[in-house]
C-alpha cells in the first residue's frame, strides 16, 4: 500500500492516550484494579483460580490452587495415574455436567466422543486442503466457523442444542487440528500428505498422536504426559482471556460456533496460548546465547538482558515466568515439571531440563533486581509444555492447538453456564477522551 508513512503518522497521533488519562478517570486497565487483582465481572461455577487471599484490603500471596467444579485438579491427575488410566474425558464430562462420572457414565460418554469425532463428508478435501494454512490456529477458528454451514440447527439457542454442538466441537477438535496440521506439511512444507482415521476406541490423547503420526505409532508414556497435558488445561476459570471472550461473545445470544471461533483467536495470542510457542522460541536464543549452560552466573546475565529488551524479541518478558492469578506457585508446573524430569532422563536431555530449572529459580530474583520490584514471578504452566511437547517429537507448529484441544472443554462448559445462567449482555463502558471538533467543509481543510 502507497504512502504507508503518511498513514501511520495519522493512526499514531490519532490514537495516542496519555497513560495519566487512565488513573484521572480511575479505569481499570486490561479490567485489573491498581493491585493486579482482576476486576470482579462475573460469577461461575465452572472453574476457580486460586493465587491469593484479601486480607483487610492487602493482596497476600499464596500457594496456587486450582479447582474444576470445586475439585481439586491435582487430585484429577493424581486418581488417573494412580488407576492407570486416561484423566481427559472424565474432565471434560466434569467440566460440562458439573459433577463426576460412574465408570459405566464415563464409558457412555467416552464412546459418545469417539463417535463424534469424524468430520462431515468432503470437509477435510474441501476446507482444510483446497485452503492450507501456515498457521493451524487461524485454520482451526476457520474450520470451526465453517461447521456452522454443516448444522442443521445452528441458530437455536435451547441449552439441548447448545450441548450437541459443544460435545462435537470438542470431540473434533483433534481431528481438525491434526489434518490442518498434515495439509500444511503437504502443501506448504512440500512433504508427503498423510491422512488417518481416528481409530475405534482412542481417547483423545491416543488420537492425537495417531492422527499427527505418519506411523500412528506412539508409547504409553507419551499418551499419559499428553493426557496429562490436556487435563491440566481444560479449564482456568472465566477470567482468563479466551473464556472471557466466551462470555462476552456468548452474552449477545450469538451461535455456539462464533463464540468458540473467537476464543480459539484470543488463545492464539502471545500473552495467551501462544506463550508455549515463545518459551521454545525464548529458550533457543538462551541456548544460542549462554555458552555454560550451568553458569548461575552467565545465565542471570542473560536473563537480566532479556528483562532490559536487549536479547531475545525485545519485549523485555522472560515468557513462561509470571502470571496474572498465581503469586507463589501454579499448581500445574509441579505435575508437569515431574513427567518432564521423566522424559528428559529418556530423552538424554537431562543438561536441558536443567537449564529450563535453573532458569525457572533464577527469574524471580533477576526481575526483583531489574524492575526493583517485590512482585511474586513464579512459573507458569506454558514454561514446560514446548519442552515436553518437543521431547515428543509433536511439531511446534501444534503446541497451541492442543492447549486448544484442551481448553475447548472449559470454553464449551462456561458456553453452557452463559446460555443458561447469563442473559445480559455484557456491555462495559469506555471513557471517550477525544476533544468535541467542528465540521470543516471539504473545500477548507
Amino acid at each position: 500500500m502507497k504512502n504507508t508513512k503518511e498513514y501511520m503518522e495519522k493512526i499514531s497521533e490519532n490514537n495516542h492516550i496519555d497513560l495519566e488519562l487512565y488513573s484521572k478517570y480511575n479505569v481499570k486497565r486490561g479490567l485489573r484494579n491498581a493491585d493486579g487483582t482482576g476486576v470482579l465481572v462475573g460469577l461461575t461455577r465452572v472453574g476457580d483460580v486460586h493465587g491469593y487471599i484479601i486480607d483487610e484490603g492487602e493482596k497476600i500471596a499464596v500457594p496456587g490452587k486450582l479447582y474444576y467444579r470445586g475439585i481439586d485438579v491435582e487430585d484429577l491427575a493424581a486418581a488417573a495415574e494412580e488407576e492407570h488410566r486416561f484423566g481427559f474425558e472424565e474432565t471434560i464430562y466434569l467440566l460440562m455436567f458439573g459433577t463426576l462420572p460412574t465408570t459405566e457414565e464415563l464409558e457412555k460418554f467416552c464412546q459418545i466422543l469417539a463417535e463424534n469425532r469424524y468430520l462431515p463428508d468432503q470437509f477435510v478435501e474441501d476446507n482444510i486442503q483446497k485452503a492450507p494454512s501456515k498457521d493451524i490456529m487461524n485454520k482451526l477458528a476457520a474450520s470451526v466457523l465453517t461447521l456452522y454451514s454443516y448444522d442443521n440447527d445452528p441458530d437455536n439457542m435451547a441449552p439441548e442444542n447448545v450441548l450437541r454442538q459443544c460435545i462435537s466441537l470438542i470431540a473434533q477438535f483433534p481431528s481438525i487440528i491434526a489434518y490442518a496440521y498434515m495439509a500444511k506439511k503437504h502443501y506448504h512444507d512440500e512433504e508427503s500428505l498423510i491422512i488417518h482415521l481416528p481409530k475405534n476406541g482412542c481417547h483423545t490423547a491416543e488420537t492425537i498422536l495417531s492422527l499427527i503420526r505418519p506411523d500412528q505409532k506412539y508409547s504409553r508414556l507419551e499418551a499419559e504426559i499428553l493426557d496429562l497435558a490436556l487435563v491440566l488445561q481444560a479449564e482456568h476459570g472465566g477470567g482468563n482471556n479466551s473464556t472471557y471472550a466466551v462470555h462476552l461473545i456468548s452474552s449477545t445470544d450469538t451461535d455456539t460456533y462464533s463464540a468458540i471461533a473467537a476464543a480459539v483467536g484470543s488463545l492464539k495470542g502471545a500473552k495467551h496460548g501462544g506463550a508455549n510457542a515463545k518459551v521454545m522460541s525464548m529458550m533457543e536464543d538462551i541456548k544460542q546465547g549462554v555458552k555454560k549452560w550451568d553458569d548461575e552466573g552467565e545465565v542471570a546475565d542473560y536473563l537480566t538482558k532479556i528483562l532490559k529488551g536487549e536479547a531475545f524479541d525485545g519485549s523485555g518478558l522472560i515468557y513462561g515466568q509470571g502470571h496474572a492469578v498465581y503469586t507463589i506457585s501454579d499448581p500445574r508446573v509441579k505435575l508437569l515439571r515431574d513427567k518432564a524430569a521423566v522424559l528428559a532422563s529418556e530423552k538424554e536431555l537431562t543438561n536441558e531440563f536443567d537449564l529450563y530449572n535453573l532458569i525457572a529459580r533464577l527469574t524471580p530474583e533477576v526481575f526483583k533486581k531489574v524492575k526493583g520490584s517485590d512482585k511474586e514471578i513464579c512459573t507458569n504452566v506454558d514454561f514446560y509444555t514446548g519442552f515436553i511437547y518437543r521431547m515428543m517429537g509433536i511439531p511446534d507448529e501444534l503446541f497451541t492447538p492442543l492447549f486448544a484441544v484442551s481448553r475447548v472443554a472449559g470454553w464449551c462448559a462456561h458456553r453452557m453456564e452463559e446460555v443458561i445462567a447469563g442473559g445480559k449482555i455484557i456491555r462495559p463502558a469506555y471513557k471517550c477522551v477525544q476533544h468535541r471538533l467542528p465540521y470543516i467543509p471539504i473545500d477548507k481543510r
